[in-house]
């Protein structure tokens, strides 16, 4: 296995490894790690606009658009925290469109658009932005369109081969596959059969799923850019390091950052034929029904994905009760 100097920290050892992105909305807190992207979502920007420190950045935007409603106003904070993040950000930040969006292609392609166009009001190349979708059947085929009008797409609420296919098949620039929801499921259905040894490491199931759309991208040719999101713990990232991208949390960069164990390559795109050809992993020609079919028999992708959109419709409306205080 390579390694890099473990006089090194973790942090700097992995970026040699891999893109870090900051998974925030606090662009205060992730100027320590300097990484080269960052993520956000509705309950990430509803987290920081809660914070003291980020009053009169909230309070400016509901001064510029007076009587504006809050479901209007929530993209108007957004881009107003995804601005303040592309000052400390070298590269792209991720920008997600209403969750209650997500079974309406044509209401998504037109939320896309609309925040691509605040982003370009301030002089931002749309190279710099993804606008982050669900990887719902609807998200996928928005995300097609977006994608063939230069608007870059990360999909976000991935948990399957099916859908990582879906996305590679529409072109989508980027795709979001969770970890830790993968093996929070997992734990919760194993119960007291869960074993941190036996299902922890390189066995963890969050990582496993991680790994087989890695080799199933690489050894078939599909450029869709792949970022491990939603880590428990420093040791899921470890397993994915030379995954194209990996988005972290502030408390698991600092983790990270004070650690001087060595770092080992994980991913290889050299390996993902042997790794293709052993797990039996032949291409995937989906059609609505069959990506819904797919799907649907993958009972923790269905559950995950559900789960994920309510979380991120509660969080919006939240966002939306704050700014209208």
């Amino acid at each position: 296995m390579n390694s890099t100097p473990a006089s090194l920290s973790q942090l700097e050892q992995l970026k040699k490894l891999t893109t870090v992105v900051a998974d925030t909305g606090d662009f205060e807190r992730m100027q320590a790690f300097l990484p080269q992207d960052a993520t956000t979502n509705p309950s990430l920007i509803l987290k920081a606009a809660q914070q003291s420190n980020y009053q009169d950045l909230v309070n400016s935007v509901k001064a510029a658009h007076p009587g504006m409603s809050p479901t209007d106003l929530v993209d108007y904070i957004l881009v107003a925290f995804g601005l303040e993040i592309l000052k400390i950000v070298p590269g792209r930040v991720s920008t997600e469109v209403d969750a209650r969006l997500s079974f309406d292609t044509k209401a998504t392609v037109v939320k896309a658009k609309h925040l691509i166009g605040l982003y370009e009001s301030h002089g931002i190349d749309r190279k710099r932005i993804l606008i982050k979708l669900a990887g719902t059947w609807e998200g996928i085929a928005a995300a097609k369109e977006l994608e063939a009008q230069g608007i870059h797409c990360n999909m976000t609420l991935l948990f399957s081969l099916v859908q990582a296919a879906a996305c590679g098949a529409a072109n989508a620039k980027l795709i979001s596959p969770f970890v830790g929801r993968i093996t929070d499921w997992n734990k919760a259905k194993l119960g007291s059969n869960w074993s941190d040894s036996a299902n922890g490491g390189a066995n963890d199931p969050g990582v496993t799923s991680v790994k087989r759309i890695f080799h199933y991208y690489k050894h078939f040719g599909i450029p869709t850019e792949i970022m491990g999101a939603s880590f428990r713990n420093t040791n899921q990232i470890l397993e994915l390091a030379g995954c194209d991208l990996l988005t972290i949390s502030p408390e698991l960069l600092a983790e990270l950052q004070n650690s001087n164990a060595s770092v080992e390559v994980k991913l290889n795109a050299a390996n993902a034929q042997t790794a293709v050809q052993a797990e039996g992993i032949t291409p995937l020609k989906l059609d609505e029904s069959n990506f819904r079919l797919q799907l649907n028999n993958d009972a923790m992708a269905t559950e995950k994905l559900a789960e994920g959109i309510r979380n991120f419709c509660v969080d919006t409306e939240k966002l939306e009760a704050l700014l209208a205080k």
